[in-house]
């Protein structure tokens, strides 16, 4: 399928990005920034990178401006701790006739800093919390905008393994654009003008597949994963209608079918977060010698605070960040949570 950008631009090479960029050359010619001069070098002169051959259609670049200036359609792929910055890099470079379609999945925090949420009595409302769609467009005068949220697993895209993600946006032409420059024999790509549903179900099951890495790491089988999963679900229906989205978001491709990939599978970030802290590690020993980020760690502090503030019941949250940041013992956390009064099964649809 040829697509009508001939050339699309990736920004981050990390695990993800370039999954993302060898999947873009099925389609077209690829510009794949990375901050990196290093990795411009290796990539374009060795054609391999985290492992895996790169594609003759991906050419590295780490000028932002060339970036913008050849490609259209540009797919931002960065960690959500740079996120602002790396857009207030590229918003000079942008206009209004661009296409961002981002693969973050995580939140942003505005008019606070991350170390503030460990201080007594800070208040985490909406007003604090942005999705990358948001910061987009309060970063660059960008107005056509999306996200890619789904089971999405870096190492399975590179193997070619077969998949399917979601475009999120509030623009049909976003969407069409997405399809068309990423659909392949093995790639699948559906739609949804639910971006903010989209945004919120690729990060809030980050915090699940934490806790799910945990289970594996206690050596326990399906059945408990099979109920963290369930629950897990729940809690991030409950957390998406306080910050503005639908149920029906979750339910689906971005929802479930993300959820149960990353929950899973031991190519996730998140759930070999929480498999080593069951192994005894601690969080800060994790993140010092993790190569990527797991942004379910992130993410779940921002969603404990939002509980708080809300008022939500979500046990597995709360737990998960007495594990994390409280060094509370795994097995009271799951001791905690098998007997914890449950009222009903399903009360969200």
């Amino acid at each position: 399928m040829a697509s009508p950008f001939h050339i699309v631009g990736v920004i981050g090479a990390g695990s993800f990005g370039t999954a993302v960029a060898n999947s873009l050359a099925h389609n077209a010619e690829v510009l794949l920034f990375s901050r990196r001069p290093e990795t411009v070098v290796e990539i374009n002169r060795t054609r391999r990178h985290l492992g895996v051959d790169i594609s003759p259609r991906v050419t590295a670049t780490s000028d932002l401006a060339e970036l913008a200036k050849q490609c259209t359609l540009i797919f931002p792929i960065v960690p959500s701790t740079s996120f602002r910055r790396m857009m207030h890099a590229l918003a000079p470079h942008l206009r209004p006739h661009h296409f961002i379609i981002h693969g973050t999945k995580g939140f942003d925090l505005k008019d606070l800093e991350e170390e503030e949420l460990n201080n007594n009595g800070v208040v985490v409302t909406r007003a604090n919390v942005r999705t990358m769609s948001e910061v987009v467009l309060e970063e660059s005068s960008v107005v056509r905008v999306g996200c890619l949220s789904g089971p999405n697993l870096a190492a399975e895209i590179m193997a070619g393994q077969p998949t399917a993600t979601l475009v999120g946006s509030r623009f049909r032409e976003v969407i069409q654009a997405g399809q068309s420059a990423l659909n392949s024999p093995r790639f699948r790509v559906f739609g949804s003008y639910d971006i903010l549903g989209a945004e919120l179900a690729g990060a809030l099951k980050n915090v699940v597949a934490l806790g799910s890495g945990v289970l594996g790491g206690l050596g326990l089988g399906r059945n408990i994963q099979g109920l963290l999963i369930a629950r897990g679900l729940a809690e991030m229906v409950y957390f998406g209608k306080s910050l503005g989205a639908s149920s029906q978001a979750f339910i689906g491709v971005a929802g479930i079918g993300d959820l149960v990939a990353t929950a899973t599978s031991i190519n996730s970030r998140n759930y070999t977060f929480g498999t080593r802290l069951a192994k005894g590690e601690t969080a800060a020993q994790i993140r010092e010698n993790m190569p990527e980020l797991a942004e379910g760690v992130r993410t779940l502090r921002i969603a404990r605070q939002l509980a708080r503030q809300y008022k939500l019941h979500v046990p597995i949250t709360s737990t998960l960040h007495a594990v994390v940041f409280e060094n509370l013992p795994v097995e009271k956390a799951l001791e905690f949570l098998m007997s914890y009064p449950y009222a009903v099964d399903v009360d969200f649809l």
